[in-house]
């Protein structure tokens, strides 16, 4: 018998644990009209093939050992330990570190500043912001959904998705998409154009709710969107 198969694979394995991940919603607002960052997944992959998704992730275990500059805003990294039974601040910070390093390593856009400080990398994936003399910035990115893939997928992840803007990127590296490479195409879209892209269900949502934040005139951060299965069923609740 085949596997059922799904947008994100086949749905009728094994029970899996859900991973840490991270993801970057990255709008650009210089335009009259706000473009968001997208990337095309390889037709190979096992997971979203084919499809226009956002930068991002699974947590590496040195992530949160990467000197950054700034901090996540309070409100941010309180929300980010909302739900999860050993909360803490480096795990949020992890968390918004890989949505940087993943973000670089598949479009090569640095999310950071420039500095003198010459910082060791923890590991081999953070060289280029220390070879172009970029620190990662967290200051720069506001939590703003999660989602936990449902049960049954050959791959899961419990992932946070950030907000940051393209002003932002404190480098722009060449060569990092094309055919042997994670992303083959980038696409800066308008949200009206990224609707009639090829995406997957959970893009849409988000994007849907990041463009309702970049309406909003109030300061106050709205509550954060939690995705997830249980008891065989959907639930979206949110975080406050």
């Amino acid at each position: 018998m085949h596997a059922a198969a799904h947008e994100d694979g086949a749905i009728d394995g094994p029970s899996i644990r859900p991973r840490d991940a991270a993801t970057l919603v990255l709008v650009d607002r210089n335009a009259r009209t706000p473009r968001v960052l997208l990337g095309l997944r390889h037709s190979r992959h096992v997971f979203i093939p084919g499809k226009f998704v956002f930068p991002g992730g699974r947590v590496d275990p040195t992530d949160g050992k990467m000197t950054a500059l700034g901090d996540l805003d309070p409100t941010s990294a309180e929300r980010l330990g909302v739900r999860l039974r050993r909360p803490s601040a480096g795990r949020a910070r992890a968390l918004a570190l890989a949505a940087i390093r993943e973000t670089g390593e598949e479009t090569g856009l640095l999310l950071g500043r420039k500095s003198n400080e010459r910082a060791r990398p923890p590991a081999s994936e953070w060289q280029r912001f220390v070879d172009a003399g970029v620190l990662p910035d967290l200051s720069a990115l506001t939590f703003v959904f999660r989602a936990i893939t449902p049960p049954k997928r050959p791959r899961r992840f419990d992932t946070r998705f950030f907000l940051a803007f393209r002003d932002a990127v404190g480098a722009e590296l060449p060569d990092a998409v094309g055919p042997e490479r994670e992303f083959v195409d980038l696409k800066w879209m308008t949200f009206a154009e990224a609707e009639t892209a090829d995406l997957p269900t959970i893009t849409k949502v988000v994007l849907s709710e990041v463009a309702r934040r970049l309406d909003l005139a109030a300061a106050a951060q709205p509550p954060v969107p939690f995705f997830y299965f249980r008891g065989g069923r959907f639930h979206r609740d949110e975080i406050t």
